[in-house]
């Protein structure tokens, strides 16, 4: 073989990554084949055998370190190895070259095994629950490895034989004019092996489907849209591969008095006129029971009071939430007539002090006879 620098080789300066390097080889490859130089194919695959020799040499992080250092001394006992006089011929030395680049390569498919699916199990909970914790059993629909047949899918005292069609590889080998593409075998389905007498529960498949019922540890915290992992309970793997996850995701249901944002809770509490301009104490509803909240007199309706520690944990972690009170001031409704008289005496007894008695409104007044004093100008 020829002692060419291997860069010069390929065409790539010394600093060429990786990427750099298999396209160098491919152009290469592809620009020596027999189909492409008729007039002297013994030249093409000298090479092309030559640009595989420094392929393999400085796609090989350890090889190349060593070439850079050292030289063609560094790798004369790796170099070349294979791709000499009897090495095989050159179709099946191309075919191999190219299955390692894009990602075939012969003998890949041998006795393949998959990994199981991953499964989804949408759950709901309760506010409650999702704050303080909870463990939930579900059943689940999922595929299971056939016990019958051990998960091989022969019948039981048989086992699967070697595909006659791909030799047991998992993949055919066609000629497309100069390139030689691999496929999935079509007989055995890159499996390698097929099934002539199945087991009869599984029916071939080595899995069969049954419902399995799950524990499902919810910690305190989450909140919609959390999902919660239980490795390996997704649906068993085919000839032999691991098992799927299950994914549980979690949907809180709206609550009768409370809604959560993030970390903090929040309600609305009505209150009466009467409550509202006197001032009161109140009992109001946790999580963790009652607690009293006191209202100031001549407190507005929308004003917030915050009660501290009184909401949520969040699941990954952080300081404990508020409970968000929102006074929302209720008008009275059903008024006998005595209610009624009495209300007109209340509001006569406060006429034409409004600034003091009802600020916001006389300032609300004020600003609407502006606006229209405004317009006439």
């Amino acid at each position: 073989m020829s002692k060419r620098d291997y860069y010069e080789v390929l065409g790539i300066s010394k600093d060429a990554n990786e990427a750099a390097i298999k396209k160098a080889f491919k152009r290469l490859a592809m620009k020596h084949h027999p189909d492409r130089n008729t007039d002297s194919p013994e030249a093409s695959e000298v090479k092309f055998k030559e640009g595989k020799e420094a392929y393999d040499i400085l796609s090989d992080a350890q090889k190349r370190a060593a070439y850079d250092q050292y030289g063609h001394a560094g790798v004369d006992a790796s170099a070349g190895q294979g791709y000499g006089a009897g090495a095989g011929n050159f179709s099946d030395i191309f075919g191999d070259v190219f299955g390692d680049i894009f990602g075939g390569g012969g003998g890949g498919g041998r006795s393949r095994s998959y990994r199981g699916s991953d499964l989804r199990y949408n759950m709901e909970l309760n506010l409650e629950d999702a704050v303080s914790g909870t463990t939930i059993k579900i059943k689940i629909p999922t595929l299971v490895g056939c016990k019958t047949c051990d998960g091989s899918g022969a019948k039981k005292g048989s086992s699967p034989t070697t595909c006659t069609t791909c030799g047991g590889t998992g993949q055919v080998r066609i000629q497309q004019g100069f390139f030689s593409v691999q496929q999935t075998c079509p007989h055995c389905h890159g499996q390698g092996k097929t099934i002539s007498d199945p087991c009869g529960d599984c029916h071939g498949q080595g899995r069969i489907e049954e419902r399995k019922t799950l524990s499902v540890k919810v910690p305190p915290g989450v909140d919609n849209g959390d999902r919660i992992r239980l490795s390996g309970e997704g649906e068993a793997g085919e000839n032999g591969g691991p098992p799927g996850d299950l994914y549980v995701q979690v949907h809180v249901k709206p609550h009768v008095i409370f809604e959560r944002d993030g970390a903090n809770l929040l309600c609305q509490v009505p209150i009466s006129v009467a409550t509202a301009a006197l001032g009161g104490d109140l009992e109001v509803p946790t999580l963790n029971g009652r607690v009293k909240l006191k209202i100031p007199a001549e407190t507005q309706t929308g004003r917030m009071f915050r009660l501290k520690g009184k909401g949520v944990k969040p699941v990954r972690g952080g300081m404990v939430g508020d409970l968000m009170c929102k006074v929302v001031i209720e008008t009275p409704v059903k008024l006998t007539t005595k209610q009624k008289n009495l209300l007109r005496e209340f509001e006569d007894s406060i006429h034409g002090d409004n600034k003091n008695h009802n600020p916001q409104g006389s300032s609300w007044v004020d600003g609407v006879k502006k606006f229209f004093d405004d317009m006439k100008l």
